[in-house]
């Protein structure tokens, strides 16, 4: 579990196709040293296992799925990407809970500049729209967030100018694909209304 709090923005040093999957390897000065081969890390957002380690850098192996539902596949050498290691039990939650299992993907499609403060118009499948509301929680490319505006296909953020700073939200462009996961709470009361309505 995570919280959507990103700790580094770590960089792609490496990487290797192996068949129909791929190693990464990614750089990071702040949590290199401390994770640990078989610790959990979210990359983007995406949680993946820390398969080796030398010195500042680590490796990652992602498989077919994870590379065609994500944005990892589209990763390059130089490509930043956001960190977080996994939860410890009784620390304090800053953002909300988090899996890393990514839902799908969104499209950013609007900009609204407010100066150091920007507004991002996401586009997304009825299937993600229907699991947010406005007031919830979403996590894009692995950075909590709160939403502003929830419609059938599209749903809004305001990125407060530190967020833009230390994620890889800030060097989005339109056009560009995230990973989106919508509030697990969210999932389990859609599970629920439509037990209900099969048992009708």
């Amino acid at each position: 579990m995570f919280s959507g709090i990103v700790e580094s923005l770590g960089v792609v040093s490496g990487l290797v196709r192996e068949g129909v999957g791929c190693r990464l390897e990614i750089k990071d000065l702040l949590i290199g040293n401390s994770v640990n081969i078989s610790d959990s890390v979210a990359v983007n957002g995406c949680c993946l296992t820390v398969i080796g380690k030398s010195g500042n850098k680590f490796e990652f192996q992602a498989g077919p799925e994870t590379l065609s539902r994500t944005n990892l596949g589209e990763l390059g050498v130089g490509s930043r990407v956001n960190l977080e290691s996994s939860l410890v039990v009784g620390e304090r939650l800053g953002g909300h809970f988090v899996s890393g299992h990514i839902d799908g993907q969104g499209e950013l499609i609007r900009i609204d500049d407010l100066g150091e403060w920007q507004d991002y118009y996401f586009k997304v499948s009825p299937e993600l729209s229907v699991q947010m509301a406005s007031k919830g929680s979403v996590a894009v490319d692995g950075v909590s967030l709160t939403i502003v505006k929830c419609e059938d296909e599209l749903f809004s953020v305001a990125l407060i100018p530190y967020t833009l700073k230390v994620t890889t939200l800030g060097l989005r462009k339109i056009g560009d694909k995230v990973n989106i996961e919508t509030d697990i709470l969210a999932k389990y009361v859609q599970r629920l209304f439509q037990s209900k309505d099969q048992n009708l």
